[in-house]
């Protein structure tokens, strides 16, 4: 049985392997942010900082602290989830720097800051893509002033996101990057501008009800939802993307297909007639 502590703003939750801070009224759409560091003092100080950032700013976080970056591995694997990790590169036994690289195995998605008393791994931190490299002893003021920059980070992405279980595990990807959608039996084919292919287990007719307020989205086939941004050709017959792969126009949906685009594009400023 967990040991739980409450205080006037927080709800202190100490679990498996790692403690877990949860502000009230929390909602599966806040920002999840962890530590891991070895030393119990710097974590403390993160934890009052995260305090005192939270009241100052009226954010809401859910918020997880680790003593050993194994313990972290473990619940990744599990399936925990981050939008930021606060990583510091110097621990015993495994670095911050190898830890990063085995997350992103399972998270490509999630903005790691390097925490360290040391500039010299400064460069190599950007082989994981990194968000930020940031120094100790920490300022109150410049962290607050980063935070505040990879919140709104996460929260852009959260708004042009789409959150999918695939085979490597729970997956964010940003809308604008997606070329298109292909549905295969009970398979749904998310293809990436970078030409990674994602695979999860869905339904097309529920996929175009949760993109239907993006309007750059056209489904011009029962087993396709495009992204007009890559469109390059529409002829009677096919939509020819960026990429060169084409898709299918259903007999008789021509018309309709090329006044929903060029009225897109019109909207976007992006035709020019001559």
């Amino acid at each position: 049985m967990p040991i739980i502590y409450f205080n006037e703003r927080w709800i202190l939750r100490q679990g498996e392997g790692y403690d877990s801070i949860y502000r009230k009224g929390m909602d599966i759409g806040m920002i999840k942010i962890a530590f891991c560091d070895d030393d119990l003092s710097v974590l403390k100080e993160m934890h009052g900082l995260l305090d005192r950032y939270g009241t100052a700013y009226h954010q809401e976080m859910e918020c997880f602290f680790f003593h050993s970056p194994l313990e972290l591995l473990a619940e990744i694997e599990k399936g925990l989830r981050l939008d930021i990790l606060v990583l510091d590169v110097i621990m015993p036994g495994e670095d911050g720097l190898s830890v990063a690289k085995e997350i992103r195995q399972y998270d490509a998605a999630v903005k790691i800051i390097f925490l360290t008393s040391s500039s010299e791994f400064a460069v190599e931190s950007y082989t994981v893509n990194a968000y930020y490299y940031q120094l100790k002893p920490v300022c109150e003021e410049d962290f607050f002033r980063l935070l505040s920059s990879v919140i709104a980070e996460c929260e852009k992405v959260k708004q042009h996101g789409l959150v999918l279980r695939c085979k490597c595990g729970i997956t964010r990807i940003q809308l604008e990057k997606l070329v298109y959608c292909e549905v295969i039996g009970r398979t749904l084919m998310f293809h990436m501008e970078n030409g990674k292919v994602l695979e999860s287990i869905g339904c097309m007719d529920e996929l175009c009800s949760k993109l239907s307020s993006f309007k750059n989205f056209l489904h011009p086939h029962r087993s396709f939802l495009i992204n007009m941004e890559y469109i390059q050709n529409v002829s009677y017959r096919a939509i020819t993307l960026d990429n060169h792969v084409e898709i299918p126009i259903p007999h008789g949906k021509c018309s309709e297909i090329k006044s929903k685009y060029l009225e897109y594009a019109f909207n976007r400023k992006q035709v020019f007639m001559l």
